[in-house]
């Protein structure tokens, strides 16, 4: 991936302020003002390159490795060749994300679609929202509307819906076509392209009538430094609110119905889909394509594994799995039995 001009390399960051940044030290004070442009793995990292290793299964690559720099624990350090300076850590992928974000600032949130500061021309702003300075910035066909409240240094990029009343916090960037009604938004969040928050939810009754629909009177609060991938859904409350907590990361193609509040530091990955009026706790982990039954509460910390269906309780600290989802060592016991019965009946029939 040699050809990078969507995102360039940097211009050159000395290693000696690159452990700095991301909280290492360097092996030898010799090598402070060597300079690393960008980063690759291990694999193929070559010159101006920084790159990491966190095992010694991975030492393979050392044989060949041409990287001007890598982190590594002081286990480790004896396998670099002499020639890469070494940035010890005792956490390296840690590391390496954070030395990531120092290379490439431009990278961590959405970019911008054209060269406008301020507020562009081809941009409809209401007469009645309030902009908090000459630091946000509103592309063209962005629409923002009456009553809606925006923060200093926040990006509402081309094409991109902000509703009535909505408040949206400091340094934020709500990213091209993305929809927000019946919405707060605090500091620091980022929501990509596509992403639809504030909708009503999916309520209805059924009668001999037919389904009647639930008016869905609530609203959506998302807290600080939460990220919302691509084309998610975040419906509002009925009469209750849906709420994303702090720090909490959500992937693509997500769908979170009304009412659901889930808490910080929470990690939600493509394609799952998390019923009405569920209550998921702190620092919760939920893999690709899980779904979850409404009214499930999921306590701190649990983790769900991949195509699980969640529909009861889930305690803290549980790792659970499968349909339905339960502790993981009854889901793989489960799962070695069936395949054992599968081969047993197979060996029978050829054996006839």
């Amino acid at each position: 991936m040699e050809d990078r001009f969507f995102i360039p390399r940097h211009a050159g960051m000395k290693v000696a302020d690159l452990a700095k940044v991301c909280g290492g030290q360097l092996a030898d004070a010799n090598d402070t003002d060597t300079v690393v442009t960008g980063v690759a793995p291990i694999s193929r990292a070559g010159e101006g390159d920084l790159t990491f290793i966190t095992a010694k299964k991975h030492a393979a690559h050392l044989n060949d490795l041409q990287a001007t720099a890598i982190l590594c624990t002081a286990a480790l350090q004896p396998l670099v060749p002499r020639h890469c300076v070494v940035i010890l850590t005792a956490y390296p992928q840690i590391a390496f994300a954070m030395a990531t974000q120092a290379l490439y600032p431009d990278a961590i949130k959405p970019g911008a679609f054209d060269d406008c500061t301020g507020v562009s021309p081809h941009a409809v702003v209401h007469a009645g929202a309030r902009l908090a300075d000459d630091t946000v910035t509103v592309e063209a066909g962005a629409i923002v509307g009456d009553g809606a409240e925006i923060g200093a240094r926040t990006r509402i990029l081309a094409g991109a819906v902000i509703g009535k009343g909505c408040r949206i916090g400091r340094d934020c960037v709500v990213s091209t076509g993305a929809t927000l009604q019946h919405a707060l938004i605090g500091d620091n969040v980022i929501i990509h392209p596509g992403v639809r928050i504030g909708q009503d939810g999916f309520g209805y009754t059924p009668s001999p009538m037919g389904h009647i629909k639930i008016a869905q009177i609530g609203r959506v609060i998302i807290q600080d430094n939460v990220e919302i991938g691509a084309n998610t859904t975040i419906d509002r409350g009925a009469m209750d609110d849906t709420v994303i907590g702090e720090g909490t990361k959500i992937d693509n193609l997500v769908q979170i119905a009304h009412n659901v509040h889930i808490g910080r530091h929470c990690i939600i990955v493509s394609h799952v889909g998390i019923s009405g009026s569920v209550n998921l706790g702190d620092g919760v982990v939920l893999a690709g394509n899980v779904g979850v039954k409404d009214h499930v509460t999921i306590g701190d910390g649990a983790q769900i594994a991949a195509m699980s269906g969640v529909n009861g309780d889930v305690p803290a600290g549980a790792k659970w799995g499968g349909i339905p989802a339960r502790p993981v060592r009854a889901y793989l016991r489960d799962m070695a039995d069936k395949n054992a019965r599968a081969f047993g009946k197979k060996k029978g029939k050829a054996d006839e």
